[in-house]
């Protein structure tokens, strides 16, 4: 279980925060705190794997924080949630070695897609096993790979960055009727994209019993690095 400390001064926006998180299996609240002097003394009683990190806090800010525990060399990952999106913000958050960076306000789907990609990665490495070189770039590094290429006569690159784009924004399984409500093309020329994407790896297909009717065929995008 990732248990995961919240580090926010806005209680609404803390809340939401968690009620985001309850919804994800795998994941548990260690906490929800104020401010970044709150969260030191939190931090040296209990056990913490995640923080979800505002930066504009009173007292200690996010940024004072996250300086703080990396000259601490503390054990736990950071993803910011916070309204700061100036570059300087930005860049000193990932050279301090954030694993994602959410702007405010945000949607529920892509704080889920921020999580499920970290519980993926931590998953590998628990794992303790030898890892190849795709597994470093494509599971832990999260490199971006683009996918496009010579796509397949028929398709269209627009038509395919945004089935990506909405797949990424996906926290679960969806069906091919599902995502073609989304992005407004017909199911059956949908298919043929996400067996495309399925064929190269992008995508996981699953088949799927219903208690009536015919078995659906389900989708979900394995990594969230690829663009087209």
């Amino acid at each position: 279980m990732i248990k995961v400390l919240i580090v926010e001064d806005d209680p609404m926006v803390a809340e939401l925060n968690s009620s985001y998180l309850a919804q994800l299996s795998g994941f548990c609240l260690a906490g929800i705190v104020a401010n970044g002097e709150e969260a030191i003394k939190f931090l040296a009683r209990h056990k913490v794997d995640l923080i979800l990190l505002d930066i504009f806090m009173p007292t200690i800010d996010g940024m004072e924080l996250l300086s703080h525990i990396r000259a601490a060399e503390r054990g736990v990952d950071i993803i910011m949630v916070t309204a700061a999106r100036d570059s300087q913000s930005i860049q000193k958050a990932l050279r301090l070695g954030v694993v994602d960076y959410i702007v405010k306000p945000f949607n529920l789907q892509r704080l889920q897609a921020a999580l499920l990609a970290y519980k993926e990665r931590i998953q590998l490495i628990r794992q303790g096993q030898n890892l190849d070189q795709n597994d470093i770039d494509q599971r832990i590094l999260l490199k971006t790979e683009n996918i496009a290429g010579e796509i397949p006569k028929g398709l269209e690159r627009e038509t395919l960055a945004l089935l990506v784009e909405q797949a990424k924004n996906s926290a679960d399984f969806f069906t091919t009727e599902e995502m073609a409500q989304q992005i407004g093309v017909s199911r059956v020329s949908l298919r043929k994209y996400l067996d495309y994407l399925a064929k190269i790896g992008v995508l996981e297909m699953k088949l799927t019993y219903r208690s009536v009717g015919r078995p659906v065929h389900m989708f979900r995008i394995i990594t969230k690095n690829y663009s087209v």
